[in-house]
């Protein structure tokens, strides 16, 4: 995914379905300078990941 993209995801109110390899989840953020993106598993938010944006597609 493009950061373009995922900053778009983030501040949308729609519900946009987004994967980490094949993983349904939510972005909570992203940093643009460093390219990466927190996430966590949708129907879980104990755990957060910090990955790269390329990393995430659009479902």
């Amino acid at each position: 995914m493009k950061m373009s993209r995922a900053i778009e995801i983030v501040n949308s109110e729609e519900e946009i379905s987004v994967q980490y390899h094949g993983i349904p989840v939510w972005i909570e953020g992203v940093d643009e300078l460093s390219n990466l993106a927190t996430v966590h598993a949708r129907g879980t938010h104990d755990v957060k990941r910090v990955v790269t944006v390329a990393d995430l597609d659009e479902a």
